[in-house]
C-alpha cells in the first residue's frame, strides 16, 4: 500500500511539473486535491511505520519522490514569479490607461 501511495503522489507531482514546464494548462484545484489526498494517505500509512525498518525499494521510492518534490517546488516557484510579473505589468498598464496625465511629471520645464 505504501508503494502504491508513493507512486500516485509521484505521478501527480511529475504531471504537474511537466505541464508547467510545457506551458500547458493546469487544473490547479484538481492537482492540489490529488496532492492533498496523497499526502493524507501517506501520513496515515506512515503513522506506525519505523523509518529504520523500510526496505530498499521503499527507500528508493522515497528518495525519488523527494527529488521530484524539490524539482516541483522550483518549477511552481518559477511559475508564481511569472504570474506576479504579469500581474504587475497588467496593473501598470491599467494605471497608465486610467491616468489623464494630471499628475505626470512634465518634461522640459
Amino acid at each position: 500500500m505504501l508503494l502504491a501511495c508513493l507512486n500516485r503522489l509521484e505521478a501527480t507531482i511529475e504531471a504537474e511539473t511537466e505541464a508547467l514546464l510545457a506551458r500547458r494548462a493546469v487544473d490547479h484545484a484538481a492537482v492540489n486535491h490529488l496532492k492533498s489526498q496523497s499526502l493524507l494517505e501517506l501520513s496515515r500509512l506512515s503513522r506506525g511505520l519505523d523509518p529504520a525498518g523500510l526496505d530498499a525499494v521503499a527507500a528508493i521510492h522515497l528518495a525519488r519522490l523527494r527529488d521530484k518534490l524539490a524539482r516541483n517546488q522550483e518549477v511552481v516557484a518559477m511559475h508564481l514569479r511569472a504570474v506576479e510579473e504579469i500581474g504587475e505589468t497588467v496593473a501598470a498598464a491599467e494605471r497608465a490607461a486610467e491616468s489623464d496625465g494630471t499628475y505626470a511629471p512634465r518634461v522640459g520645464l
